[in-house]
Order: structure tokens, then sequence, then C-alpha cells
């Protein structure tokens, strides 16, 4: 195993392994690395890591240090000597009249070469624009020419998805892109919808096409002659994505159905001529055809079966059997799953019942039109107009009444302040002093409490 660091000259560059050489990097740190062209200035992508050195192509180079200030004073030097001789160069190319696109221009670290970068749809002869660059900058002039892809990966940009470019975002490596790869995907064959800024296939093609050819292997073809729960048909089209296939039967030609690619069968894949002498088989081998749904019942006990399993699993390889006893967390926690299924059963059982008491002490207030007050044993729960509720004695009901403490639940309720009590028919309004007597005699009982018979009331003057 080798320590190496990954390392990147341009944002948009490729990842190059360097040896640290016993340096610890950070990513994001400014390096200065050996390369075949002399030293070079880049940011560290990926701290120390091991790789087997099988997987390595050839020796690594060293880092040499961490860049210094004075480094970083040379690197900004050089960027403004990159702006300075973009601008000298497009002078050139208008001045020798080359048919080429400056695209970028990079200056090494060492100050010894200035390389320019540019697109053209042929061959283009630069000889001169070299030597003219040469004398401009005393220094190594090399011209490269590069691809519409290169150029959009330098550029950047947004895509018509509304984000950056893949290429200069994350992309290192262009990947071959077909148009059938769209043809595959069932997307529009339009230019404009396929293609990317720069003119080419969108890279974004090549990222579901593994997804697509897998789930092509089970799909049935469209024009195939199929076997349905609802009879034999033909295939109109296919829905990779959803695993469904649109089927015309032959018994309702006008009607399209949806079915899954489980529930057909192929009779004939593709195009062609029907199977000689075919007879449909009967309703009831094509209904086992169909496939059953899962009940919500079903799949919440699969989900709660596959999280039991998954905390099994994760106290199995977090926890030492042989140090777990009884009184472990994770041992209580499992013996009691059982149980507290059992107690959220019977809690639930519990709230039920109280419903149900609760809806009964309702409807027997409603009845009695008192607040709390149960039924007599002689009185029906639910009079009728039919059946009217007996009326218990008055002997028991000065007797409950005693035992009460002379408290009357479900009496009808008191007068309003400053309204005068209604008298009974064939009875004389009684007066204030009748009344007062009356209320003494009724607060005089209700403190006393007498449990035996019902007391007289004072005679009034």
């Amino acid at each position: 195993m080798a320590e190496i660091i990954s390392l990147r000259f341009r944002s948009e560059g490729k990842q190059y392994y360097f040896d640290p050489r016993g340096l610890t990097c950070q990513p994001g740190d400014a390096l200065i690395v050996e390369t075949a062209g002399g030293l070079e200035f880049g940011h560290c992508v990926r701290g120390n890591f091991s790789l087997a050195e099988t997987e390595l192509a050839a020796p690594l180079r060293p880092v040499i240090r961490h860049a210094t200030p004075a480094d970083l004073a040379v690197v900004a030097r050089h960027r403004e000597k990159e702006e300075y001789a973009f601008q000298v160069c497009q002078e050139k190319i208008l001045e020798h009249k080359l048919d080429m696109k400056l695209v970028g221009v990079e200056c090494n670290f060492e100050g010894t070469k200035i390389l320019f970068f540019f697109t053209s749809d042929g061959r283009v002869d630069f000889r001169g624009l070299v030597k003219s660059l040469a004398a401009v900058f005393h220094t190594r002039i090399e011209l490269r020419q590069i691809g519409i892809r290169d150029e959009a990966k330098m550029l950047g940009g947004l895509g018509i998805c509304g984000r950056p470019f893949c290429c200069s975002s994350f992309l290192r490596d262009f990947q071959p892109v077909s148009i059938k790869m769209a043809k595959t995907q069932n997307l529009s064959l339009n230019p404009t919808k396929i293609s990317g800024t720069c003119g080419r296939l969108m890279c974004c093609l090549k990222y579901e096409q593994e997804a697509y050819e897998d789930l092509m292997k089970d799909a049935p073809r469209a024009d195939s002659f199929v076997e349905t729960p609802d009879g034999a048909g033909t295939i109109i089209s296919v829905n990779t994505l959803r695993e469904k296939v649109r089927v015309r039967l032959d018994d309702a030609p006008d009607t399209l159905k949806t079915y899954h690619n489980s529930e057909v069968r192929v009779i004939r894949s593709g195009k062609g001529k029907r199977p000689e002498g075919y007879v449909q088989p009967p309703k009831e081998e094509l209904a086992k055809l169909r496939r059953v749904s899962e009940s919500p019942e079903d799949q919440y006990r699969r989900e709660q079966a596959a999280l039991a399993a998954a905390l099994d699993q994760f106290m199995a390889e977090h926890h030492d059997p042989g140090q777990e006893s009884a009184s472990h967390p994770a041992t209580r926690r499992r013996g009691d799953r059982g149980r507290n299924a059992e107690r959220a059963e019977r809690a639930l059982e519990a709230e039920v019942e109280r419903e149900k008491e609760k809806e009964k002490r309702h409807r027997t207030r409603h009845h009695r039109g008192g607040r709390g007050q149960q039924p007599h044993a002689d009185q029906p729960a639910h009079p009728t107009h039919q059946e009217e509720a007996a009326v218990p004695a008055p002997e028991e009901t000065a007797r409950r009444r005693s035992r009460r403490g002379g408290r009357r639940t479900g009496s009808p309720r008191p007068e309003k302040q400053g309204q005068k009590p209604q008298a009974k028919a064939g009875e004389a309004p009684k007066t204030g002093e009748e009344r007062k007597n009356r209320g003494s005699w009724h607060r005089r009982g209700h403190r006393r409490g007498s449990g035996s018979g019902s007391p007289t009331p004072p005679a009034s003057d």
C-alpha cells in the first residue's frame, strides 16, 4: 500500500495522484508539485490516503511543499498575464485572418511556457501566429486545438435543466453518447430537446442508460401478441420505468387497457403473423395472470417485520452476547417487544370500553333530563310516548334524599334572579314570609341530613 494524495490543477481539470513524501495535506490546500513540465501549482482534492501499488500506472511524482505567500503572489501575476495574453492573441488572429476561436490561456508556474486553447472546424496553419506571439512574450508558445465539448467544459455555463454544466462541475471524463440511447429511453428525437449547449448530445443520456437496459431485458416489446387477464391482445406502447404496457384487446379493439409486465404472457414477440391454430385459453386460466396487490395491512406487517429484523441485526453486530445479560437494555428491549404489543392491545380494548360506557351515560342523561342520575330499577332506561316511566313512591324519594344529605340531583333549575316563582295550579300564591320560612326549613334539613322519613315543614301562619 502506498500513501498518496489527489490534486487538481484547474477547477474543471482531472485529478492526479502525487506522493506526499511525509507531508500532511488537507482538501483545499495549495501545493507546489513536480511534473514532467516542471513545477506546477495546484489544489489538494483528497488528503492522505492509501492505495494499492498495483492500481498505480507509473511511479508517482513528489509534492515539493505547501504554497507560500510568495508562491501565491506569483500565481496572481500569472493570472494577470493570461488575461493580457488572451487579448493579444485575439488581435493576432484577426491580423493573420485565421479561422479559429480562442477559448483560454494558461501560463505555467515557472513562467517558461504559455499555452493557448482554440477550436476550429478544420486544420489551421498557425505557424505565423506562433512567431508573432513569441516576439511579444519572449517565451515558449504552444497552441492546442480542442473539441467543442472541451470548450463548454472550460467556459462553463447553465444547461437547459437550469444547473451548471456537468462537464464543468463534476464530470471529468466524457462518455460516448449515441442517438440509440434516446430511442431506448423513449425520448423525443428532436435535436433541440436532446442536445446540450455545446451542440452535441447531452451527457446525461448516459446516466440512466444502464437502468433502462436492465429493465428492457424483462419488458415485452411493442406490437407483441400477448395474453392478459381480460383476453388476448396486442401491445401498443411500453412504459419501461413503470414496467407497464398498454394493450388493445381483440374483444374490445376500441378500448386500451394497462397491465403490469407480470400480468401479460407473450405469445409472439414483436411484429409478425399470429401463431396458426392459436386458441385462447378459458377466462379462468387467464384470470390467474392478474397481479394481486398487497393490502395496507399486509404491507404494514411486512414493514414491521423488516424493522424488527434490522433491529435484531443491529443489536447482534453492536453487542457482545457473552457480556449481555437479562438486565441489559438491549436484552430487555428485545424481550419486551411481545409484551409491549399485548399492553397496547389491552389499552386499546380498555379505551373502547370507556367510550361505550361514556356513550351509555350520555344516553341515560338525555332521557332522564338530569345530570349524572341513574334510572330507577322500576323505570325503563328509554321511555317512549307509548310507555311512561314509573314514578317512585314518596317514601322512597324521601329516604334517598335523606341519604344524600338533602341534596337534590336532577331537580329543575332554580328560577332566575328577580323572577317570581310560579304558583301551582289550584293553589294560591304564597307571600314572601311563607317562602322565607319554607327556604329556612330546607336549609336546616340539608344541614341535619336526617335519614328517618320525610320531615314535615312548619305550618305557615
